[in-house]
């Protein structure tokens, strides 16, 4: 654990520490958004973020190559080096999207390539573990077919819900954790080594998040772009599939009693099935809604809109910070809830914990759809927003609002208008008219294309 750590702070450092002169770089050569007139950002941000982040990459690499206790991965698979190929060639075409906008369907074809590039050096699905059935062997053609998929489906979900300040970078890094400590606890606990290029992939892209949150949180000084949202999808990716076809049930001896302690003694087997969608269920989500949406209405399923969750969160009051904090919120509960219930399924008390903190998320959801009313003796204490309204009657003999009340909701519509103007919707008269998000700007795919218009300037991925 402590070489793992070692690794992250490595990671994270590099990380961090590049992040500014790359910033300096892409103000350099142009790689930012253009400002409207509706934006609030009072100077354009740069993108290409995902450069500091790969070097982090490289450099987690390197130090794990040269310790002792995780020189071992390197010596016994090859699907190191398989990572480092694939994001290599996911890189390259993301920097060159953030500079100059490839085509979609170049794009795509980049992120298959780079998923064939890892197959081709082993980082592949060799076999699914199928409950009731056993192992079931895949041909090479399956095993390529599904891990292609998965790679693409990964990356496009992550960009996908890349539309806030520190909101992608967030929310893999949640996953992240929460599938370290499943490949961690299969590694070390059933002794099984073919988890642990899985925990080295997912302690790296911790490292990469945590580096370059700090600079991306809200206001952000700078966009990860789609050399970074697609560089992490691909990690992420890669360590699913890494843990997912590489567990040898037999290693575990789940086949010893009873078929009801058989079931109950493979669920960490099983659970690989699961994580890699859990642990992206709200992108995924966010991903399928939005081709449904966008064709129902007959747009292209890539072409981008002001309906994705983070959107629908600002639309209904939450702050920005508010709406990425709620989105942090489910993403851990999901993605930990699932580990928790491996290590301890037959425990009533994690379905209950789940259920609890689930009831939580909700009132969190629902909050700006009410004002809650602080009591007389608290109003001293609580923002104007939440003091009662004075009883005074003015000279209609009505009651009249306290001032304090009506500077409280100009709070409010302020703060809702400021957070819809950071998602660069232009503030009008009419708070319930807002002009649409053109296409590519916030949460536009990993192959979707960017509008080449002035008004519609490109304005990257934001993270």
């Amino acid at each position: 654990m402590r070489d793992y750590l070692l690794t992250l702070c490595v990671t994270a450092a590099v990380t961090y520490l590049l992040t500014g002169p790359v910033r300096k770089f892409a103000i350099a050569t142009g790689a930012m958004p253009e400002i409207r007139a509706r934006d609030v950002h009072r100077e354009p941000t740069p993108r290409l973020g995902g450069i500091a982040m790969f070097f982090g990459l490289c450099a987690g690499l390197l130090v794990a190559d040269h310790l002792p206790n995780l020189n071992g991965v390197f010596e016994l698979s090859n699907e190191p080096r398989a990572l480092l190929s694939g994001a290599a060639v996911i890189w390259i075409i993301g920097v060159l999207d953030d500079k100059f906008e490839i085509d979609a369907l170049i794009k795509l074809g980049g992120q298959m390539i780079a998923a064939g590039v890892m197959v081709m050096q082993g980082l592949t699905i060799l076999w699914i573990p199928v409950p009731g059935v056993g192992t079931y062997l895949l041909t090479d053609a399956q095993g390529t077919l599904l891990t292609v998929a998965l790679v693409v489906i990964t990356i496009n979900a992550v960009n996908f819900v890349d539309g806030l300040d520190g909101l992608a970078a967030g929310m893999v890094c949640i996953a992240a954790a929460a599938f370290f400590l499943y490949a961690y606890r299969i590694w070390f606990s059933y002794g099984i080594e073919a988890a642990a290029p899985a925990t080295l992939f997912t302690a790296i892209l911790m490292g990469m998040c945590l580096g370059f949150l700090p600079h991306n949180m809200h206001p952000a000084r700078i966009f990860m772009g789609d050399s970074g949202s697609m560089l992490i999808g691909l990690v992420l990716a890669a360590a699913a599939i890494s843990v997912t076809g590489q567990v040898d049930m037999d290693a575990l001896k789940i086949w010893e009693g009873g078929d009801r302690e058989a079931t109950h003694a493979a669920l960490p087997v099983f659970i690989p099935l699961l994580l890699p969608l859990t642990i992206i269920a709200i992108p995924v989500a966010d991903l399928v809604l939005a081709i449904v949406r966008r064709t129902w209405n007959g747009q292209s399923p890539f072409a981008a809109d002001r309906g994705h969750l983070h959107h629908r969160l600002l639309e209904i009051g939450h702050s920005h910070s508010r709406a990425v904090l709620i989105m942090y919120f489910w993403s851990a509960l999901i993605a930990f809830g699932v580990v928790g219930y491996s290590v301890h399924s037959a425990s009533l008390w994690i379905v209950m914990v789940i259920v609890g903190l689930s009831a939580v998320g909700l009132v969190l959801l629902l909050l700006p759809r009410f004002t809650p009313r602080a009591p007389r003796w608290a109003e001293a204490f609580v923002p104007p927003r939440y003091r009662r309204r004075a009883t005074r009657t003015g000279s209609s003999g009505a009651p009249a609002p306290d001032a304090a009340e009506g500077a409280g909701a100009a709070v409010g519509s302020a703060e809702r208008d400021g957070a819809d103007g950071a998602h660069g919707a232009e503030a009008t008269g009419d708070p319930g008219e807002r002009t649409p998000v053109p296409a590519g700007v916030n949460g536009a795919t990993a192959i979707g294309s960017r509008p080449r218009s002035s008004e519609q300037g490109k304005a990257g991925t934001r993270g």
